[in-house]
């Protein structure tokens, strides 16, 4: 059981998570504020302790609409945020950035957005090829020191990378891609994980919505929805992978349960140490998210699905090739 997972269960449980992201970013049109803080409120009454925000989301939007959301509840809620990835309005794109000085600036801004003098768990978002790892490592233990976050966090990195960055300062979780239709952390991840006592949150736990039977057809997904430059959502892979889902379904509905929490349900019995933190912007699909934290799956149920959506079934890489070479994660070969 991990220090993070301990922390997570006397301060914020449920373990289950809310990811902010959508509210703001890449899903189409961004939420309107008064929907957002409203729906955010209600998420804290339903039971929620744990979010999730970035400063690349919405260009700070999304920190901003946290900050003011969680005004007096700071004190009461799991707060994380990342940096080294930023939109940079002079060119008009994002820009990973791990120098020191870049991640020191993004804290101190974060920190103002977010209305806080503290982040619970400060991740780096993504590895700058550039910079060592190390550097940006302790960079962000600096703040640990200092007080203005209480742990260091990493996002899309492979276990080699995860190996380097302990031996400069403990690691207390990193943030990756994990759910039934992506198991990339199988493949070393978690191990890396479990030998540090460091904690796996899963991003994208219902698979962008696919698993949770949210997208019936990408092409009547907003334009600018991220969904449609995504290989798996492709017109050619989607057919595809539509058809993994039946299966799926007919194991949720034996249980009387919604497949969204049923692929909750399967992260939870991977292990104490991983902790998903699916996103939305529908207060219903919250409620039901936060109710499959009571679920457990029988042994046999678990073995069931695990032989569901293998790397060899699912069509498409998880990532375009520009994406793909934004991250540090293994790869099925």
């Amino acid at each position: 059981m991990t220090t993070l997972f301990t922390y997570l269960k006397a301060v914020a449980s449920p373990t289950i998570g809310l990811g902010c992201m959508n509210f703001s970013h890449g899903y189409g049109t961004p939420m309107p504020e008064p929907e957002a803080l409203r729906a955010l409120d209600e998420a804290f009454e339903m039971g929620y302790r744990h979010f999730d925000t970035a400063t690349l989301y919405g260009a700070t939007a999304n920190e901003q609409l946290v900050g003011k959301a969680l005004q007096g509840k700071r004190d009461r809620v799991f707060l994380a945020s990342k940096c080294g990835m930023a939109f940079a309005p002079e060119l008009g794109r994002k820009v990973i950035d791990g120098r020191p000085e870049t991640l020191r600036e993004q804290c101190e801004a974060s920190l103002q957005r977010l209305k806080t003098d503290h982040l619970d768990l400060y991740y780096l978002h993504r590895l700058d090829r550039r910079v060592s790892i190390e550097e940006s490592v302790g960079a962000l233990g600096r703040l640990v020191e200092e007080g203005k976050i209480g742990a260091i966090g990493l996002s899309e990195v492979c276990a080699a990378t995860l190996r380097r960055a302990r031996a400069e300062h403990p690691i207390a979780a990193v943030q990756s891609e994990y759910s039934l239709w992506t198991r990339n952390p199988e493949i070393a991840l978690i191990e890396a994980c479990r030998e540090a006592d460091t904690a796996l949150v899963a991003f994208s736990p219902l698979c962008r919505g696919f698993l949770a039977g949210a997208v019936e057809d990408p092409d009547r997904l907003e334009e600018s929805d991220m969904r449609r430059n995504l290989p798996r959502f492709s017109a050619e892979n989607f057919p595809r992978n539509r058809r993994l889902l039946a299966a799926f379904t007919a194991v949720a509905d034996e249980l009387g349960v919604t497949p969204g929490q049923l692929a909750l349900a399967w992260l939870l019995a991977k292990g104490d140490d991983v902790i998903p933190i699916p996103g939305s912007r529908s207060v219903a699909h919250m409620r039901e998210n936060l109710a499959a934290e009571g679920l457990r799956l029988a042994p046999q149920t678990v073995t069931r699905l695990d032989a569901m959506m293998t790397p060899d079934q699912v069509a498409g890489a998880r990532y375009g090739e520009a994406q793909q070479a934004e991250v540090d994660t293994e790869e099925f070969g």
